[in-house]
């Protein structure tokens, strides 16, 4: 009978110590990886966004870069981190969603079983951008035009399997059109025979293209957002020219291993809502054409991770495009 006692002292001292340590959270410095290299726009978001999360935590967030392997790298160490609260990710759709698609059994990692989704941060569409000298001012002239001349029409992307290479085959595929992709080993490759006139379209964010659009070297005809964009208020939308399939708003989230106590997951969630309402981090995304979706919270971003999943693997084997 002594035994049993002590057996039973001992599972509600270890069940009462793990809450107090849940609760507790956190009592030592965050790590907040980022799967790219510093210096980018993702980097930049993450490190003010760690600024005002360390005032509201009481404990440092560290932002640590693992680059490598189109995120691929600083995903898995993260799937593979205890599940303690310690390291969060800043999740976007490439490693998230489009990858595992392109190399679908060959990761280590699930996106949707190996992490928890805990809150929005941002979420971005692309601007389709053309040639001046094109024959079309927006998307219902454009695959009016593609109709009539099937193939003729080329898209540039940063290379095949890219989210801009995605979404010119997810309007391909909603209008029932033919495009030609022309891959590129760089952006800024594509971006300069655009503006030759060696290639017709491209589909890439606002921060991308702005300086092009601005200064006269390339056109807005659209955007692949649901919405009209703000920075481009008289592009038509892919919903407005009757292709509602041909919608793709890239996102980015933040992310921690499964498994994580839910008292933590439920303070990380109030926390990064909270930093995405903080004044200098508003006002920063005004001038970044970004859109802050901080209020979708776990559930919201659990179910978008595997819509994601599913819209990318269907594109991808419809369009017949393998990893390179």
């Amino acid at each position: 009978m002594k035994g049993l006692k002590l057996f039973f002292a001992l599972v509600s001292l270890a069940l009462t110590t793990g809450l107090a340590r849940a609760e507790d959270w956190p009592t030592r410095p965050v790590t907040f990886v980022v799967p790219f290299a510093a210096g980018g726009i993702t980097d930049t978001v993450a490190r003010r966004m760690a600024t005002v999360m360390t005032e509201k935590l009481g404990q440092p967030v560290v932002v640590e870069n693992r680059p490598g392997a189109g995120g691929i790298v600083g995903t898995e160490s993260v799937a593979n981190a205890k599940a303690d609260g310690y390291t969060i990710i800043y999740s976007s759709g490439g490693p998230m969603s489009i990858l595992p698609q392109l190399q679908k059994g060959k990761l280590s990692y699930d996106p949707i079983k190996a992490f928890i989704h805990i809150r929005g941060v941002s979420s971005s569409s692309q601007m389709i951008v053309a040639n001046p000298a094109t024959p079309y001012n927006n998307i219902t002239e454009l695959v009016e035009y593609a109709k009539a001349n099937p193939g003729k029409v080329t898209f540039g992307s940063p290379g095949i399997g890219t989210a801009q290479h995605l979404v010119g085959e997810l309007l391909k595929s909603a209008a029932g059109i033919d495009m030609l992709h022309i891959p590129y080993k760089a952006g800024s490759a594509q971006m300069t025979d655009l503006m030759a006139g060696v290639i017709d379209l491209s589909f890439d964010y606002v921060s991308v293209v702005k300086p092009y659009v601005d200064s006269g070297k390339m056109k807005v005809i659209g955007t692949t957002a649901p919405e009209r964009n703000v920075a481009y208020p008289d592009a038509q939308t892919v919903v407005e020219a009757g292709f509602p399939g041909g919608v793709n708003v890239a996102s980015s989230w933040v992310s921690a291993p499964a498994g994580i106590d839910q008292a933590i997951v439920d303070k990380l969630s109030a926390v990064v809502e909270e930093t995405m309402k903080d004044p200098g981090i508003v006002e920063f995304f005004k001038t970044t054409g970004l859109t802050i979706i901080g209020e979708k919270g776990p559930d919201v971003m659990t179910q978008f991770v595997i819509d994601e999943n599913t819209k990318y693997g269907k594109v991808i084997e419809e369009a017949k495009i393998v990893a390179q």
